[in-house]
């Protein structure tokens, strides 16, 4: 099978973390994924998303959002940027219970990455941020069809 390649550019509005659900949604029903896997790929994309939106553009819907996502023999990637104003202390940002809004858990980068088998976070101060998370995909579940 030969890799495919989707990508998606979108307002940094709210309402457009749902139409990501959606699409990683139905790419983990293309490739039979479990259930519960699903839901996983869900919680982790609207996780990232909506971080680009509330903490890379601090809500400023005069941006956008790109999502890619790669589907290959053996893994599902998923690429989240954005352009906004970036994460000064990545390490920092991705302990459990950080937050900049107090408003908000701080448990978006946990769920990425107890979700996904591989997340990396590139950040640059006022350049922007990449989320670039990974999924194995059982090699048995394709060989059945």
């Amino acid at each position: 099978m030969k890799s495919n390649q989707l990508a998606l550019t979108f307002s940094s509005i709210a309402e457009n973390v749902g139409i990501a659900r959606l699409l990683i949604a139905s790419i983990g029903a293309q490739l039979d994924l479990p259930l519960n896997d699903i839901e996983e790929l869900k919680v982790a994309v609207s996780e990232a998303v909506s971080n680009a939106i509330i903490h890379g553009y601090r809500n400023d819907a005069n941006h956008v959002v790109y999502l890619e996502l790669e589907v290959m023999d053996d893994a599902l990637k998923i690429v989240v940027k954005d352009e906004g104003c970036g994460i000064s202390n990545v390490e920092q940002a991705m302990q459990p219970a950080f937050s900049t809004d107090p408003e908000r858990m701080g448990l978006g980068f946990v769920f990425m990455q107890s979700f996904m088998d591989d997340l990396q976070v590139d950040s640059t101060i006022d350049i922007g941020t990449t989320v670039t998370m990974k999924k194995q995909l059982k090699q048995s579940s394709n060989a059945s069809h």
